[in-house]
């Protein structure tokens, strides 16, 4: 059974940083493009960063020199590091792993973890 579990999230002031994880279990999470995506209320699931398997990192543009996705292959983690966090950045943020080129098949969510950025 394929879970992916986030973690880290809260309450911040603006300003400050946060740092997100995911746990991935029962895939071989190195295969995988993983990827952080939030929805605020009222809005749809937009994408903030992903990652390829071999490292290539990609940011939406609202996110860009503030935030930081890494992983950790041997610990099937991914990580999101959120610095100079504003209010507009406040949303459910969720852990996605996708195999490239299987989308269909092997696309999995995690459940998601609460930002909330108060001004």
């Amino acid at each position: 059974q394929v879970q992916l579990v986030e973690s880290g999230g809260g309450l911040m002031q603006a300003g400050g940083s946060l740092t997100l994880s995911c746990a991935a279990s029962g895939i071989w999470a190195r295969l995988y493009t993983m990827g952080w995506y939030r929805q605020a209320p009222g809005n749809q699931r937009e994408v903030v960063a992903t990652i390829s398997s071999s490292g290539s990192a990609n940011y939406a543009d609202s996110v860009k020199g503030r935030f930081t996705i890494s992983r950790d292959n041997a610990k099937n983690m991914v990580y999101l590091q959120m610095n100079s966090l504003k209010p507009e950045d406040t949303a459910v943020y969720y852990c996605n792993a996708v195999l490239p080129d299987r989308s269909r098949q092997y696309n999995y969510w995690g459940h998601g973890t609460q930002v909330t950025v108060s001004s």
